[in-house]
């Protein structure tokens, strides 16, 4: 069997399975053998029913005798049951809220179930168990006790994923080609590919699962971390803008910035000016939490770049981002009267440039008209949205490229700023107030240095962060009225815009900012001004809203998280977050750093829907966590990385994850491809292992 080949040639099926098929993303037969567990039911533990207790987490085999569909009385909750026996005895199985189980379930089929055993007036009971349809109690794959379940989607099931991936092992030629070195096997105790796809399709132990799935995420952050250094070689290929300065002319433009620098932010404008004096370009990522001052060090950058006659493109993934920014670097420049020389410019087409008659104020001017001020160098610092990477945009001299949230922007997208718009590789500062764990960002930052700005400005207050009950929901509100009362402003941020169509949608718990924000003006704060801020909303609407804000015309603004990253309102000293279990925990300590932007002392008030053991852990690590890069490690170890912007967004699957959780194993990932890369630098004595970076080009972002 071909691995290349498609599953539709080589499997008989149904327009239903194509279907599920293409949902999953499985298209070739390799796609199905890389496609692995997410987790064993080990039936090797399994109990006669005349031997379960109450409070048992085990395995019952039976023949269904029953299937029924009914209600709940006082709910109307629908709820299949199912009566299973052996030769032993007899219990029932309910699924709630899952009133197709009784239409799955037939009787006289064979099944296994697996959950926590109960007991309720009519007996023993197992509740929402997983179960496996079998063809035979023993019959679960040649004897195996271990049985994989995969992710599965309606028209494709576990079992059917087992019967077509064991075909292809079956099939694999004697040796798969494991682009692994022998002597990196060797050294880590890692099994061959081979080995590693038979142990984690069909262990015999759980061991043998452990060992393959530690091997696979092993190569795949092995080769995230070679891929990124490939890239940083490559960078490095490049000549850049050797920019020199003057040490005392620097110290007096950062002795004008309104407050004192921290000592974090000292080191890492030092880090830059040396990066930026060097033979190759910077390629830096500045890791900041939230108000740890991330826009001081990239406009010190900025200084350096203009002072030496060169330009500076600031990328921002948001229009009212870029909007701030510009107004913070016509504050900040102002003492050097470079504040005609900073232009705007967004996907909409808002295009500005600061006034020349009022100071620290900002005047619209015609697209054609900034292009040719930057094309002709009259413009130093230009700073946007993604527009800045368009054609249109051509910069004359471009030696600093700052991205603010890289993570938000495509790597494509990234490169087109940081090669694209010059001859020279310009310098690249990528700056990040998302907490990112320690092995994440050796792992997926692999090509870049690393500033952490690890200390918050002087005269800041650590925000009282707490979780609120709803009976305790007005004493929440009458802290935000004495916020108010004493000239403070608030957030309260709701999952999403609109109410949900209760025909359509289950989720109509969750509060919506449309009706948030009637409701509290007709019957919490008739007094005070509400303002609405969402996705949905034009660029104009957004910007004028935020502006109200800023003036103290809306005492409270109803928003989604859209205000998550940068909004800058020192005034605003409270923010309730509805429905928080929603968001992610790195999530809600950015909502969170919303509030961490004046000495006033910041409030948090969390509200949760849900009142499960697992949100309250989750919520209570929000209120002990000390920063926000102690809380993604926490997130990381719950949750996975998936939570700290998006698994699929890091191009990392879950079982990289995995590695993510093993600082050793990213370390000596990280070890062995710096060896290599240092042995090679262009990969020419590892065919194998340039083959596998060129094949996830196509899969993950390293275009």
């Amino acid at each position: 069997m071909e691995l290349n080949s498609s599953i539709e040639k080589e499997f008989r099926l149904s327009p239903r399975q194509k279907t599920a098929l293409d949902k999953l993303g499985l298209k070739t037969t390799k796609d199905l053998l890389f496609y692995f567990p997410s987790r064993y039911e080990n039936f090797s533990e399994r109990k006669n029913i005349a031997s379960l207790a109450e409070g048992d987490k085990t395995t019952v085999f039976g023949e269904v005798m029953e299937a029924s569909l009914g209600k709940t009385w006082r709910k109307r909750m629908a709820i299949s049951e199912i009566t299973v026996g052996d030769n032993t005895g007899i219990i029932k199985a309910v699924w709630f809220h899952q009133p197709y189980m009784a239409k799955m379930l037939n009787v006289g089929d064979k099944v296994a179930l697996t959950g926590k055993i109960s007991r309720n007036k009519s007996g023993l009971s197992i509740s929402n168990p997983n179960f496996e349809k079998i063809s035979a109690y023993e019959a679960l794959g040649e004897g195996s006790m271990i049985l994989p379940v995969y992710p599965e989607t309606s028209g494709v099931t576990s079992r059917w994923l087992r019967f077509a991936i064991q075909r292809i092992l079956n099939s694999l030629e004697e040796d798969i080609v494991d682009p692994i070195p022998k002597d990196i096997l060797k050294k880590y105790h890692l099994p061959s590919l081979k080995s590693s796809l038979i142990f984690i399709h069909k262990p015999r132990k759980i061991r043998d699962a452990e060992a393959a799935r530690k091997r696979l995420a092993f190569e795949e952050i092995f080769f995230i971390q070679l891929a990124r250094l490939c890239q940083r070689k490559e960078r490095e290929k490049h000549h850049s803008l050797k920019i020199s300065f003057d040490q005392k002319e620097l110290d007096k433009f950062l002795s004008s910035f309104p407050f004192e620098l921290t000592s974090a932010q000292k080191n890492a404008i030092n880090a830059v000016g040396a990066d930026m004096s060097g033979e190759h370009p910077m390629s830096r990522l500045l890791e900041g939490d939230v108000g740890s001052g991330k826009t001081a060090v990239a406009i010190a950058a900025a200084y350096l770049a203009i002072s030496a006659g060169y330009q500076v493109a600031y990328m921002a993934p948001t229009e009212i981002l870029a909007g701030q920014h510009f107004q913070s670097f016509i504050e900040y420049f102002s003492e050097l009267r470079l504040t005609t020389k900073i232009g705007l410019v967004t996907s909409s087409g808002c295009q500005k440039f600061p006034s020349k008659v009022n100071q620290g104020k900002a005047t619209k001017i015609s697209k054609a008209q900034l292009l040719k001020w930057v094309e002709n160098g009259e413009i130093p610092i230009l700073i946007g949205t993604h527009s800045l990477i368009q054609d249109k945009i051509k910069l004359k001299n471009l030696a600093l490229a700052i991205i603010d949230e890289q993570h938000r922007f495509g790597t494509k997208q990234r490169a087109s700023l940081a090669i694209n718009k010059s001859e020279n590789a310009p310098h690249l500062l990528s700056m990040t107030a998302t907490p990112i764990p320690r092995t994440l960002a050796l792992t997926i930052y692999g090509d870049l240095d690393l500033s952490i700005l690890d200390e918050l400005p002087a005269g800041r207050k650590s925000p009282i962060t707490k979780i609120i009950s709803p009976e305790e929901r007005g004493g929440a509100y009458a802290i935000v009225r004495e916020e108010i009362n004493k000239g403070r402003q608030a957030y309260i941020i709701c999952p999403r815009i609109n109410e949900p169509d209760p025909e359509k949608e289950m989720a109509i718990l969750a509060k919506s900012v449309k009706e948030e924000a009637k409701r509290l003006k007709k019957d919490i704060f008739p007094e005070w001004e509400i303002g609405l801020l969402h996705g949905k909303m034009t660029p104009q609407e957004k910007e004028e809203a935020l502006l109200k804000f800023k003036d103290n015309k809306i005492n409270i603004l109803v928003a989604t998280s859209v205000v998550e990253v940068g909004i800058n309102i020192p005034n605003a000293t409270i923010i309730i977050i509805e429905g928080a279990e929603r968001f992610g925990l790195a999530q809600l300590h950015q909502l969170r750093g919303r509030v961490i932007r004046s000495s006033y002392q910041p409030y948090c008030l969390v509200f949760a829907e849900s009142k499960s053991q697992k949100t309250t852990e989750r919520l209570k690590a929000l209120t002990t966590a000390k920063n926000g890069f102690e809380l993604a490690e926490y997130d990381l170890k719950i949750r996975g990385a998936g939570e700290l912007g998006g698994g699929k967004q890091w191009g990392v699957s879950d079982i990289g994850m995995e590695a993510l959780k093993n600082i050793k194993m990213v370390e000596a990932a990280r070890a062995e491809s710096q060896k290599i890369i240092a042995e090679s630098p262009s990969l020419k004595k590892y065919p194998l292992l340039l083959e596998k970076i060129a094949n996830n080009k196509k899969q993950i972002h390293f275009e």
